[in-house]
């Protein structure tokens, strides 16, 4: 049978995704493989669709505990058997799926990468026929990783020992070309069996808000998207805390997720949301690590992050049944401070600091950039010759363009006039010409540049410096005391090879100005009424097998139902998202509403 008829059948889509049938191929010649893909772009396809293939089981190991149960669960309902065993299994349990396992009668068996250096455990792992070792969420395993886990090194050697003929593959969605090669390294997976199919992601929009109040504008767009499915970042247990009353007492449907909480408060949380019984969750940035909820329609970062990684990985939960989705950052200068605090105070060796400082540097450079944010995005992760998306805060604003050449070249000669040995806030107070940073043992008084923006305040000086070096002006040191340096491109400017132009400044923000960007309607037209009922008998199905709505069918599908309007079996087939369990358990129930739904429009 054909590749795309194994994958309609069983999954319910009837062509690849860039890069899916090339990883899948590689898999059944038993080849050693690597995906590098965005998240939401259809990694998991890549070893569950051989899984249904090849004749023994296919070996999951991901570090992501808590969305285990979630993909069994969703691979069960599509009738490939599936299972996992990790420390939330109890004893007598995992037994029992063991044995099951043993007879043959599991696809797929997702682990924890703890459990294959367990001796007991990898003695029993050993007998088993293994067709396929996945490694999900690889870059763990990169020490220029942003999540990486030296811990996880140790489970590589028993796993390359466990079958000389099984094939291998990998698969994460964010790595630098840096983590691309370790990784490729510590597999042995050559160079031609390397897919990286780009990290764009054109059905989400970036956005960027500055000075505005978080609080205000997080309630006014929460209102202004009601019954979508949202989820709220922040870096600290007491801001979630703060955002979760705050919405509450204003009438919205919200919970909250941090490890403040108890276990089962926790978990009931994420059960709630993704059950659709609450609309928004509020949480710290270990949320969502165990989620696959396909139709979460936008992401809200209440403080920024403290790498880009970790930034898309979030922002990247957002629209991943592919319809439209937003991301809103809201920028403040102190949020950085907080992540320098906390770096300065790591456990961690120099080198571990000074990676999570240039990290860090980037990620301000993203906060303060006027270029295309995807396509900063992009740059960042190695991809070239980008073009700009079209639909970021960015390529939207329409806000003049002044030249500010001049003043830039102030800026940056007073960064060479002071030896390029400082950080922004001295090289503000020089520029600004404070009385603390004059007439001290550096004599910056006596430099031609002190003072030369007096009319400036530091504020806005401050942001100058910060607008000159997210646009590549200057670069930083990254040390405990980073300091601003000037770039080839800053040079070129103080030799006047090149112009600076810089957006005017931000009007004054207002609450009323949050409106309803985006939503679903946007992606094509099709019949909002049907669609609605279509998502109310998702719901009684949910609950009646007590699963998440979007595992039954995601947003995605329930939208092709509208714009197809299936009538027979054969129609409903050709639905996206419908393969023949969903068929079989499903299709009579959905065709008749919509038969119903189109007999009382007549």
């Amino acid at each position: 049978m054909k590749l795309e008829a194994i994958l309609k059948e069983e999954f319910g889509y009837d062509t690849f995704r860039p890069g899916q049938k090339e990883l899948i191929q590689m898999v059944l010649d038993g080849k050693k493989a690597m995906g590098i893909m965005p998240t939401g772009g259809g990694k998991s396809i890549c070893y569950q669709l051989p899984a249904t293939i090849m004749s023994g089981l296919t070996l999951v190991v991901s570090p992501l505990i808590s969305l285990m149960k979630d993909q069994v669960d969703s691979l069960n309902e599509d009738g490939i058997p599936a299972t996992f065993l990790n420390s939330t299994v109890e004893w007598h349990d995992r037994e029992e799926r063991m044995r099951y396992i043993e007879s043959g009668a599991v696809k797929l068996l997702f682990v924890a990468p703890e459990k294959i250096v367990d001796e007991e455990f990898y003695s029993w792992l050993s007998s088993l026929d293994i067709s396929l070792i996945a490694i999900d969420e690889a870059h763990v395993l990169s020490s220029w990783g942003h999540d990486f886990r030296s811990s996880y090194l140790e489970m590589i050697q028993p796993l390359k020992n466990l079958s000389a003929d099984c094939a291998w593959l990998a698969l994460t969605a964010t790595a630098t070309e840096e983590v691309q090669a370790d990784l490729a390294r510590i597999l042995d997976v050559p160079d031609e069996n390397i897919i990286k199919t780009g990290f764009d992601r054109d059905n989400l929009a970036l956005k960027i808000e500055r000075g505005v109040d978080k609080i205000d504008y997080v309630l006014n767009y929460v209102k202004s998207h009601p019954d979508e499915s949202g989820i709220i970042y922040a870096g600290r247990r007491e801001d979630v805390d703060k955002i979760y009353n705050f919405l509450k007492e204003n009438d919205v449907s919200v919970g909250r997720y941090h490890a403040g909480l108890s276990d089962s408060e926790r978990h009931n949380q994420q059960e709630d949301f993704l059950f659709d019984r609450i609309n928004v969750i509020v949480a710290t940035n270990a949320f969502g690590m165990g989620i696959n909820k396909t139709n979460v329609r936008y992401v809200l970062h209440f403080t920024v992050p403290g790498t880009i990684e970790n930034y898309y990985q979030e922002v990247g939960r957002a629209g991943r049944d592919g319809l439209p989705a937003e991301a809103v950052l809201l920028y403040t200068p102190a949020d950085l401070r907080l992540h320098q605090f906390f770096i300065n105070k790591s456990l961690g060796d120099d080198q571990y600091k000074l990676s999570l400082r240039k990290k860090l540097f980037e990620m301000s450079r993203y906060a303060e950039t006027q270029t295309c944010l995807m396509k900063f995005i992009l740059d960042y992760f190695g991809e070239t010759n980008t073009q700009v998306c079209g639909r970021c805060s960015n390529c939207l604003d329409d806000r003049e363009v002044v030249d500010v050449t001049a003043d830039a070249q102030k800026a940056l000669s007073c960064v060479v006039r002071m030896g390029q040995n400082f950080g922004k806030k001295m090289i503000t107070r020089v520029l600004v010409g404070k009385d603390d940073v004059a007439n001290d043992w550096h004599h910056f008084e006596e430099l031609s540049t002190f003072g030369i923006f007096e009319d400036w305040t530091l504020k806005e000086t401050s942001r100058f410096i910060e607008f000159l070096a997210a646009n590549g002006y200057l670069t930083g040191s990254g040390g405990k005391y980073p300091t601003l340096k000037l770039s080839e491109k800053g040079v070129d400017v103080l030799k006047g090879k090149i112009n600076v132009a810089r957006r005017q400044d931000l009007p004054k923000y207002k609450p009323e100005n949050v409106t309803k960007s985006r939503t679903i309607v946007a992606d094509g037209s099709f019949d909002m009424d049907l669609f609605e009922k279509l998502r109310a008998l998702r719901t009684k199905w949910a609950r009646k097998q007590a699963l998440p709505p979007f595992m039954i069918f995601s947003d995605k599908t329930l939208k092709d139902m509208c714009v197809k309007n299936p009538v027979t079996e054969a129609d409903f087939l050709n639905v996206s998202g419908v393969g023949k369990v969903k068929l079989e358990q499903y299709g009579e129930s959905f065709l008749n509403e919509i038969k119903e739904y189109q007999a009382s429009e007549v």
